[in-house]
């Protein structure tokens, strides 16, 4: 199996592509994770890929309306923007918290039949807000559709459950089974992201992180598993760091990862 590792844009994009590009290259990443970039970028975008050699994750998050129906018009017309682009997959912040189970199970009908009309796989991030947003709902999702694939952010379920998990081992694991990709952000029970995953203050939480991911990366069955650091700006970094240290902390993870992981690649 190889892993292949991808530097999102979120707070990390700060001027033009070829900028972005160069410096995810330098830094050692063979992916970027982005959501629809601007139309008139688009030609930039496709061209700096093929340039620079990277792999291209598309990320939609957008759609948010809370009327059920207007929130699948909207979440289809997107998904079908960014297949156009032929990302590897779509990793989807996907329906709304709120949402009755039979109105997310709509929102998944949609990812379902875009994928099958455009053969671009989209895989749902465990995020709050949205359908995935706590582990034992999520797990009941998993056990009526077991064809859902999952991008595995455990920090938000920390912070929603306000622990490390300890008491849902069986939600976590099925979770596990279903993982496609992996977003590598460090949460805690008071927050999705520690202010610095290095430090001995979060070494329990980090340890429950890596402990997910070992299994991720024990269990996984395809030839390539893909890890995005994901450590985020402000609101998520404290406001008193410097802005720095986002991409610190990505970069800190990313090579934990890569050294943890070296026998498994190929």
């Amino acid at each position: 199996m190889k892993i292949l590792y991808f530097c999102t844009t979120w707070g990390q994009k700060m001027s033009g592509w070829q900028d972005f590009f160069a410096g995810a290259v330098a830094n050692g990443y063979q992916g970027v994770e982005t959501d629809l970039p601007a139309e008139g970028e688009r030609d930039e975008f496709m061209e700096g890929l093929d340039q620079y050699g990277l792999k291209f994750i598309a990320q939609h998050w957008e759609t948010a309306d809370a009327d059920p129906q207007l929130h699948k018009a909207n979440y289809e017309e997107r998904l079908r923007s960014l297949s156009e682009l032929k990302p590897l997959f779509i990793n989807s912040h996907t329906g709304r918290d709120f949402f009755s189970h039979e109105q997310n199970c709509g929102v998944l009908d949609i990812a379902e039949k875009v994928t099958r009309d455009t053969g671009i796989k989209i895989v749902h991030e465990t995020h709050r807000s949205r359908f995935a947003y706590a582990a034992h709902v999520t797990r009941q999702f998993l056990q009526e559709r077991p064809e859902l694939r999952l991008t595995l952010d455990v920090s938000h379920w920390c912070a929603v459950a306000e622990s490390l998990l300890q008491d849902q081992p069986e939600a976590i694991d099925l979770a596990i089974k279903h993982t496609a990709h992996i977003h590598a952000r460090v949460g805690f029970p008071q927050g999705p992201q520690v202010a610095d995953p290095s430090i001995l203050e979060y070494a329990d939480a980090l340890a429950f992180h890596l402990n997910c991911w070992d299994k991720v990366v024990e269990n996984y069955k395809g030839e390539v598993l893909t890890i995005t650091p994901e450590f985020g700006p402000v609101p998520y970094m404290p406001p008193n760091q410097s802005p720095d240290k986002q991409s610190q902390n990505n970069l800190y993870i990313m090579d934990l990862l890569k050294n943890r992981y070296q026998l498994n690649q190929s």
